[in-house]
């Protein structure tokens, strides 16, 4: 059973930076594609970045291209999200996601494809 764990949320101030970390158990972390995505209140989840599975290709959605940056670690079995000039809209809780397969187009960026999610870290950008 795949098991994922966020970590490194928190509170920062508008401008500041945080390093977002979730780590794999229970698969062989480098055949999943990863993703990251966010739900704040009363909002959908949305996408926030994905990358292949050797950390070849990212993808991200255009209101973080600049200020988000998704890396992987294989040995580590950790996939990252360094978040920088943060914004208080960025606030909202934090998901990893896992996909075993490789997408194309929309898929790329859809919640549907992952089939194994974390339990999800806060992060608040004060104004």
């Amino acid at each position: 059973q795949v098991q994922l764990a966020e970590s490194g949320g928190g509170l920062v101030q508008a401008g500041g930076s945080l390093r977002l970390s979730c780590v794999m158990s229970g698969r062989t972390f480098s055949t999943y594609r990863m993703g990251w995505f966010r739900q704040a209140p009363g909002k959908d989840r949305e996408f926030v970045a994905r990358i292949t599975n050797r950390g070849g290709q990212t993808y991200y959605a255009d209101s973080m291209k600049g200020r988000f940056t998704i890396s992987r670690d294989n040995a580590k079995n950790t996939v990252y999200l360094r978040m920088n000039s943060l914004k208080p809209e960025d606030t909202a809780v934090y998901y990893c996601a896992a996909d075993p397969h490789a997408c194309s187009g929309y898929d790329c960026y859809a919640t549907s494809v992952y089939d194994y999610w974390g339990q999800g870290t806060q992060v608040t950008v004060s104004s």
